[in-house]
């Protein structure tokens, strides 16, 4: 088991900077997932601590070593990638021993690991089959299970649910999770899927353009984003979002409606006061217009999805999202007025896009 950290970490190809200076400390046993868009960098760290990459600048730590010029077989590292890279020839029970045979591990340790490593994902009777005879899942489960049997300091999971329907998503999502809770190694895992980063991560790191937007908790990403990029990224539907300004304790919305923020910014507001802002209110913190202040608006497009009702509408300018109750069901076009609760707004300044209160 071991930490990792990146210190000024920097990858360019020529003069174009894939990952510009990131700084992160990876505790021993903890579960950190590196989320973003396409193109933010996450899944270049990713090969760089593996080894698979060249490091412009900056330095990666595994434990107490640099491991900066080491190759990929001397880090200690598994990688399980997300096309499952498993030999087309050779059985489960030989993909999952090839790596302990080229290190040389005896025999006998060998098949204890891979019983140990197939009891606890559930593939003890597909050791003898070959990956063509094996479901995306069970793929995927194989691919984990060579990893597991290196035992290696830490685990590196790349995209590794991607090319799984929704149904096998959730499943796999699960035994990763079971997995970290089993064996306690520290696992770094690069996904653009917001669901999976909220529900496997210890911490979340949430990259764009090649540098750390916010890192914190599942909780604290989801109900403090420190900007309009990591709250619209974390939580769907997306967080709404509206330009308003700050007025004698209110922020009044383009198009008119205001809310009441007196308690919510208490001494802040004097130096708020006139300032340009962006709101952001996450659809589930519409409220019956009874309970909170309430906003009108026409309603767009209704989706009912069962167990809620979304209902898009428009204020002004902007088309919101709010997430009600399933007996909600307004028609297209007519007028909807809704509450907000103000302490559950999130003000963003206008320029910068970073989070205020």
């Amino acid at each position: 088991m071991s930490s990792v950290s990146f210190r000024k970490l920097e990858k360019s190809y020529g003069a174009l900077r894939i990952v510009k200076g990131i700084d992160l400390e990876i505790a021993d046993r903890e579960f950190v997932v590196l989320v973003g868009p396409s193109g933010c960098g996450k899944s270049t760290t990713l090969r760089m601590l593996a080894g698979l990459e060249s490091i412009s600048g900056g330095e990666i730590r595994i434990g107490d070593r640099v491991v900066n010029k080491l190759p990929p077989r001397e880090r200690d590292i598994a990688m399980v990638f997300q096309d499952y890279a498993l030999y087309p020839h050779k059985t489960v029970r030989e993909n999952m021993a090839f790596s302990l045979k080229v290190r040389g591990v005896p025999e006998a340790e060998i098949r204890t690991r891979i019983a140990q490593a197939a009891e606890m994902l559930g593939i003890g009777q597909l050791l003898d089959r070959k990956p063509s005879q094996l479901s995306g899942g069970q793929r995927q489960r194989v691919a984990m299970g060579r990893a597991i049997v290196r035992r290696p300091q830490v685990f590196l999971f790349d995209e590794p649910l991607s090319n799984l329907d929704a149904k096998l998503r959730g499943q796999v999502r699960t035994e990763i999770k079971r997995l970290h809770q089993a064996i306690g190694t520290t696992i770094i895992y690069v996904t653009h899927d917001q669901v999976e980063a909220m529900t496997l991560a210890d911490r979340i790191v949430i990259l764009k353009g090649g540098e750390i937007e916010q890192v914190g908790t599942p909780d604290e990403v989801y109900n403090t984003p420190a900007s309009v990029f990591v709250g619209g990224f974390i939580g769907s539907p997306a967080m709404n979002f509206a330009r308003g300004t700050i007025r004698g304790g209110d922020v009044v919305l383009d198009g008119g409606a205001a809310i009441p923020l007196r308690a919510r910014l208490a001494g802040s507001a004097g130096g708020l006061e006139g300032r340009e802002v962006i709101v952001g209110i996450r659809p589930e913190h519409f409220v019956p217009a009874s309970d909170g202040h309430a906003v009108s608006g026409r309603v767009q497009v209704v989706e009912p999805l069962g167990s809620d009702t979304l209902i898009h509408f428009a204020v002004g300018p902007s088309t919101l999202t709010a997430r009600v109750a399933p007996q909600m069901r307004p028609a297209p076009g007519e007028a909807l007025s809704i509450g907000v609760d103000p302490s559950r707004i999130h003000l963003f300044d206008a320029a910068t896009e970073r989070a205020l209160v």
